[in-house]
């Protein structure tokens, strides 16, 4: 389990990416085998792997093909530690936009 809470996104990028690499590894593909599996370019990948600019999309797309769908589905799940918790949320799945503040203090 990585303790994320005290690093910077580019630490944790850089540790993702290493655990990528590690994971297709370890399932014996090349990134040529793992680029074919995602329906990606060999170099989108390697740009992954290497903690460079790629969309969201690919990054879901090679975690399908690693069989890992299951880590996207917990990733923004919502906290419902208490009643309150449960409340806000149903009531925030209605809203559509968080209205600014007016007024300066």
């Amino acid at each position: 389990m990585l303790d994320l809470s005290f690093s910077k996104p580019g630490e944790v990028v850089k540790r993702l990416c290493e655990r990528l690499r590690t994971e297709r590894l370890a399932q014996e593909m090349t990134q040529a085998d793992l680029a074919g599996r995602a329906g990606i370019g060999t170099n989108t990948v390697s740009n992954l792997e290497a903690g460079r600019n790629v969309g969201f999309e690919n990054v879901v797309r090679v975690a399908m093909a690693l069989g890992r769908t299951r880590e996207l589905e917990d990733l923004f799940l919502p906290r419902l530690d208490s009643i309150e918790d449960i409340r806000r949320y149903e009531n925030g799945a209605n809203r559509q936009r968080i209205k600014r503040k007016t007024g300066h203090a």
